[in-house]
């Protein structure tokens, strides 16, 4: 029960903290330079493609949470009483 809490409270925080949004660039070199003079030229298109790349980056994560509690589940150990007499 003790991990569970654990391994609780760490979910709620890594999904609290992926929510908060921040500034990230996650793009190759040639697709950052795009990107900057994209915007700079008064278009969005650079921040779509940032927003699709952070996007596709949360999908790993998610289906990794997903392996975790699942394998999680499975191999737990309950905890067993043994009857008195």
């Amino acid at each position: 029960m003790k991990l569970f809490r654990i391994l609780l409270i760490c979910f709620t925080l890594s999904v609290g903290l992926t929510a908060i949004p921040t500034k990230v660039d996650a793009q190759c070199a040639m697709c950052s330079l795009n990107a900057e003079n994209s915007i700079q030229n008064g278009n969005t298109q650079g921040k779509g493609l940032n927003n699709g790349i952070l996007f596709l980056l949360a999908a790993p994560f998610l289906i990794g949470g997903g392996v975790a509690i699942l394998w999680y589940k499975k191999f737990r150990h309950k905890e067993t009483k043994s009857p008195i007499f």
